[in-house]
């Protein structure tokens, strides 16, 4: 394997890994070293994001974006992202465990998904509401706990 396309010892060793957590691929930023591993993404100010927190990632011409479960939003600056996209698309979409659409009675839907830790137990569900529908309201959140006890009898999560 080429120098160049190894991640550099002194950055693998500064990564605050799991045991059993491996590098699958980096990026090269002007910062440092974004890296991807089996479990999580590693930022070039060293917080680790494990992937079943990332609700939603983004690319563009200058780098990435993340957005967590808990509304942190994270940009990376990335001239050459190399496997970085395609590894992180990949490994999130492999926590999502159910991804479900239900309609609730007249008045739109909520999307229910179940996250996991890669390898790992059902962690919790996440309601998404449909457009102009307020997560908030008692009653919508009453009927969305009833479709989520059905989807989960009818799935057996």
């Amino acid at each position: 394997m080429s120098l160049f396309r190894r991640l550099p010892a002194d950055v693998r060793k500064s990564l605050k890994t799991e045991e059993g957590e491996r590098v699958l691929t980096f990026a090269r930023t002007d910062a440092g070293h974004v890296v991807a591993t089996n479990l999580a993404l590693y930022l070039t100010d060293g917080t680790r994001v494990p992937y079943e927190e990332v609700d939603k990632a983004s690319w563009d011409e200058e780098g990435v974006r993340l957005l967590t479960m808990d509304g942190v939003r994270h940009f990376e600056r990335i001239a050459e992202p190399r496997l970085l996209p395609e590894t992180l698309r990949e490994r999130v979409n492999s926590t999502i465990v159910v991804n479900k659409h239900v309609n609730l009675p007249g008045r739109g839907g909520v999307r229910l998904v179940a996250r996991r830790r890669p390898g790992g137990e059902v962690l919790g569900w996440t309601f998404v509401f449909d457009d102009g529908l307020d997560p908030t309201d008692p009653g919508l959140r009453a009927q969305a706990e009833q479709a989520l006890e059905g989807v989960r009898r009818s799935m057996g999560v």
